[in-house]
């Protein structure tokens, strides 16, 4: 199904970098690893590289989520050796309901995105940002889960409202390592 503002959509999802490792505090204040705060800036580097600048994030409350963004939009800055710059900078939705979703869930949030934006950011957590792509292809999902700092990108020209199985193409996937 395509819409009057259609040309094409881009949903961009990424698993939130390395965390470290459970201890005693909840599993929603883990932060992320060195090493993930390296993936981090490298997966915004990516995606500025990449002309896959967001016009909204949507990312789960979580801190890992929260510092992975933070770190996506360090590295889309266009810091050397990158170059470029990160254009306007995107609305950003922090959601309590992207942490520990099912990939319906995650759907639901997307869902309600205006229908004039363009490119979509979505920083989550595994299964459920894994199994989002696989319902969204599921003849290009990769069969493993996303791994840490993983980017799937989909194309659609389907409303986001009413985005559902099989409405995408993904047109790339990269895992950043900085």
């Amino acid at each position: 199904m395509t819409d009057a503002y259609a040309q094409d959509r881009t949903l961009v999802l990424l698993r939130h970098s390395k965390a470290e490792p459970p201890g005693d505090r909840p599993d929603v204040d883990r932060p992320l690893a060195p090493r993930g705060r390296a993936d981090a800036a490298a997966a915004g580097a990516w995606l500025a590289h990449n002309a896959l600048l967001p016009d909204l994030v949507i990312c789960s409350s979580a801190r890992r989520t929260r510092e992975t963004w933070h770190g996506v939009a360090m590295g889309m800055t266009g810091a050397p050796p990158e170059g470029g710059s990160a254009g306007p900078a995107p609305d950003v939705q922090y959601a309590d309901d992207a942490y520990e979703a099912h990939p319906e869930d995650l759907l639901a949030l997307v869902r309600r995105v205006n229908p004039v934006t363009r490119t979509v950011l979505l920083i989550a957590h595994n299964p459920g940002v894994s199994q989002l792509s696989a319902l969204l292809n599921p003849e290009q999902a990769d069969r493993d889960a996303l791994r840490t700092s993983e980017v799937v990108v989909h194309r659609t020209t389907a409303e986001w409202a009413g985005l559902g199985r099989g409405d995408t193409v993904v047109t790339t996937a990269h895992t950043a390592r900085g």
